[in-house]
């Protein structure tokens, strides 16, 4: 092995001596050697930068195949995003809901109306409407992994929604069978303002001046609205009475304390829906809980009190997509109820009516009139109100 040494001399020069050792000496300085090549290895390696070009940038950033063809999967068409924003992406999700309900109850009459090709019992469309209720909602609640029945404390509020609620259920149904079907109506929509004083007393929500105003100006677009129709039907049914005699006003006015009966109810049950979805934290729970007691109790109804009549194949579809959309306005109605202060959140319950009377002028079903255009106008200027100024003032 042959190694070198380079020395200088006195006068600058450098000389260099060529040394040759042989393999023994060589082997004994190896391990010398190999402890030096330890120490200086760590301090001459350097890492290399990886080099670039044209060929290789590229290749390194490309996703894998798999990725790029998941991802269409993963986008969420506008509709969903909407309503997904609607139940809980916002401040105004509470009253969104609210509308979202009043817009399907409001597509339910149309449907009713115009597709209805048979007589069914108002008991046995009720027993169906239940029955769909039920099976949708424990599908719901069994898709998110929830117990059906919730927690254990909030199950005396659900059982107590569910007596009172079909308590109303019940007496709204024999008020409609009796009275004229506006005057029934007009007793359904004092609900909302039934809903707001009950809340007052039970759940200590405070009622501003606002908050009354709005209530009291959609009632009173209700007032305009059903006036023409109540003094017409009041008309017709002053020769009824004269043709028949065993009509009295008497059974009337019983019949209108039984709806008056069911708003109060009514304004109950959504107070109790109010408490039972926040205990609950799920309002499908409250949704579930009425269809368990109101299914069979229709059932019983409709085989006690009334005659059953086999649908055809075109009314059992009807009744079918009726319950389907009723499930879902129950949903939004409840979820509103949660998120949103009772007397706010009632007030939107009005646009129904508005939306129904628009549509009946615009259809030339119903004649356009001063007080029908006077009553929409005056709910949609307060559900307007409570719908961009009520939840800023509640932040507030």
């Amino acid at each position: 092995m042959a190694a070198s040494e380079d020395t200088i001399t006195d006068d600058g020069n450098h000389t260099v001596e060529l040394t040759v050792l042989d393999n023994e000496e060589s082997a004994a300085n190896g391990g010398s050697a190999a402890a030096s090549s330890e120490e200086i290895t760590p301090l001459l390696t350097q890492i290399e930068r990886p080099k670039i070009n044209i060929f290789s940038v590229s290749r390194s950033r490309r996703k894998p195949r798999e990725l790029v063809i998941k991802a269409p999967e993963t986008e969420i068409s506008p509709v969903s995003q909407f309503m997904l924003w609607a139940w809980s992406g916002s401040r105004y999700s509470g009253l969104l809901c609210m509308a979202l309900s009043s817009v399907i109850y409001f597509v339910m009459e149309i449907l009713s109306e115009n597709f209805t090709a048979q007589s069914i019992p108002l008991f046995e469309t009720a027993f169906v409407r239940c029955t769909v209720t039920l099976i949708l909602s424990y599908i719901w609640l069994r898709r998110i992994g929830l117990p059906i029945f919730g927690a254990t404390h909030p199950r005396k509020l659900l059982l107590l929604r569910s007596l009172v609620g079909y308590l109303s259920l019940l007496s709204f149904i024999y008020c409609i069978q009796r009275i004229p079907f506006s005057l029934a109506i007009l007793l359904s929509f004092t609900t909302p303002i039934m809903a707001s004083i009950v809340a007052r007393i039970i759940l200590y929500e405070k009622l501003k001046i606002t908050e009354i105003g709005g209530l009291a100006c959609s009632f009173s677009g209700m007032l305009f609205i059903f006036q023409q129709m109540l003094t017409t039907q009041g008309g017709l049914q002053k020769t009824e009475e004269a043709s028949n005699s065993s009509f009295r006003g008497s059974n009337h006015i019983y019949a209108a304390l039984i709806g008056f009966f069911s708003s109060i109810t009514g304004g109950i049950s959504y107070c109790l829906i109010k408490a039972a979805a926040k205990a609950t934290d799920q309002p499908v729970v409250t949704v579930l809980s009425f269809a368990i007691l109101a299914s069979p109790a229709a059932g019983i109804c409709t085989f006690a009190f009334e005659e059953f009549v086999l649908p055809s194949f075109n009314s059992l579809s009807l009744m079918l997509a009726l319950g389907i959309l009723s499930f879902l306005a129950e949903v939004f109605l409840a979820h509103g109820l949660q998120l949103e202060k009772i007397n706010k959140a009632a007030n939107v319950m009005f646009m129904e009516a508005a939306l129904s009377q628009l549509w009946g002028i615009g259809t030339s079903s119903i004649a356009p009139s001063l007080g029908r255009l006077v009553g929409c106008i005056l709910i949609l200027i307060s559900v307007s109100f409570t719908m961009f100024f009520g939840p800023e003032k509640e932040n507030e």
